[in-house]
């Protein structure tokens, strides 16, 4: 059972994304220490970590690469203002991420999150038309895609839990998944997605960018169909609008390729990447932006060039641990494991379609997602799957197992198993 840690050591702490009215519960496991794929709480129970931190853990805990590349740099050199000077760690990486990225994908700015990036990445798409001398600032995207939290970010989604009572700061088109997740995986699927989005572009002339996620994450745990993202390419070639991929999630190996749209074979213009960049050991995102916008940027008509930045933007600690990510990443086959396993937990939980209960079971890379027929289900599974030893993401009617990339098979196949007797356990009280 998990620990029930004493309220009062928890009553300054308001938690995010928590209603304030069950911010304090007693039963909230509160992790000590971590290794490997597994946490442990303050009581000494351990625990598989299937939702990976907060989806950014990849490479799990206490990696020694990691450790080690934080423990030099902070030796030497925590940080130093990008704004006025220099620093190895941010250049060394810059040239790591845009040799791992297609076409020309070069230009890379740095800051802390996954918001911060997408803050930025609008900010280039709404600069690099004016830059032009257009008057272009709507954007495209998902009505149920999630994008971050920041202001510009929260403004992208649709999402009932990121709406706001403040004037907009530019116009959205956000598009409606034209069926429901379960029947999206289809040849058919995909053309009534672009259809959409054509539709979108068609109805207005002003709009700057397109931007998606290969995979829905907060909003649904969608598996977009195959065709989509190379088809939406297309589309934003032909009507001349700016495509950004927010690879928050998606980057760095946890779809079995280092990035999500890589199943599609394209290259956009802009690419935010963040969660797993550092393996979750240090706040780091990067926008990755094409010669073309960055070049457009140089005649901004204020600065001349990017106005954004943080105190920590490119932080040097952040920068050494990322690019041993990328090397560990390189070096230990991790994508390839990821995809190994995904496969793995995706077959055994497909047989979870015959349980009552279960409405949809769909995965991509190492991501596995079940969907209830009630979100009372899921909550059901949720209480039951903890009290087994497993932490994973709940999203209203869908679980989702997302573990560290370093996951063996014996950590895919108890992973399994309690998930199996939790949705056996939770049906038999439904009845």
């Amino acid at each position: 059972m998990p620990n029930v840690a004493a309220r009062h050591d928890h009553d300054r702490v308001w938690r995010p994304w928590t209603p304030i009215s069950t911010a304090s519960d007693e039963t909230v496991v509160e992790v000590e220490a971590g290794d490997g794929y597994r946490v442990r709480d303050t009581q000494g129970n351990w625990y598989i970590d299937a939702l990976s931190g907060s989806l950014n853990t990849i490479l799990g805990y206490g990696h020694p690469a990691l450790m080690k590349a934080m423990a030099a740099q902070t030796s030497v050199l925590p940080h130093f203002d990008l704004t006025v000077g220099m620093h190895q760690p941010a250049a060394e990486l810059a040239h790591r991420l845009s040799a791992l990225l297609p076409g020309d994908l070069n230009r890379v700015l740095l800051a802390n999150s996954g918001s911060e990036g997408i803050e930025a990445a609008i900010r280039m798409t709404l600069d690099y038309w004016t830059s032009r001398g257009e008057d272009r600032r709507r954007v495209i995207s998902f009505a149920n895609g999630y994008h971050g939290s920041t202001l510009l970010a929260q403004h992208l989604s649709g999402l009932p839990v990121t709406g706001g009572n403040w004037a907009e700061p530019f116009p959205v088109s956000r598009v409606e998944l034209p069926l429901p997740p379960a029947e999206l995986r289809t040849a058919r699927a995909s053309e009534l997605l672009l259809a959409a989005f054509e539709a979108a572009l068609c109805e207005a002339d002003d709009t700057a960018a397109v931007i998606v996620e290969p995979f829905i994450n907060v909003g649904g745990g969608i598996v977009l169909p195959t065709g989509f993202l190379a088809g939406l390419r297309e589309l934003c070639t032909r009507h001349n609008v700016l495509l950004v991929l927010d690879e928050v999630f998606c980057g760095m190996g946890r779809t079995g390729r280092m990035f999500g749209f890589e199943h599609a074979g394209i290259t956009p213009d802009i690419v935010v990447v963040s969660k797993g960049l550092s393996g979750g050991y240090v706040p780091i995102s990067a926008v990755v932006a094409t010669e073309q916008v960055y070049e457009t940027l140089s005649r901004e008509p204020v600065l001349g060039g990017l106005r954004y930045g943080h105190t920590t933007s490119g932080h040097a600690i952040a920068c050494a641990v990322a690019s041993a990510v990328i090397t560990t990443l390189e070096d230990e086959g991790i994508v390839a494991n990821a995809q190994a396993m995904g496969a793995l937990l995706a077959t055994r939980c497909e047989a979870l379609l015959e349980a009552p209960g279960v409405h949809d079971v769909r995965a991509f890379g190492l991501i596995a997602v079940v969907q209830f027929d009630a979100e009372q289900t899921a909550v059901a599974v949720e209480r039951e799957i903890l009290a087994r030893g497993v932490l994973l993401r709940r999203q209203g009617d869908t679980l989702m197992l997302v573990p560290p990339l370093t996951i063996d098979e014996q950590g895919v196949y108890t992973l399994f198993e309690r998930l199996e007797a939790a949705v056996r356990v939770a049906a038999s009280e439904a009845r």
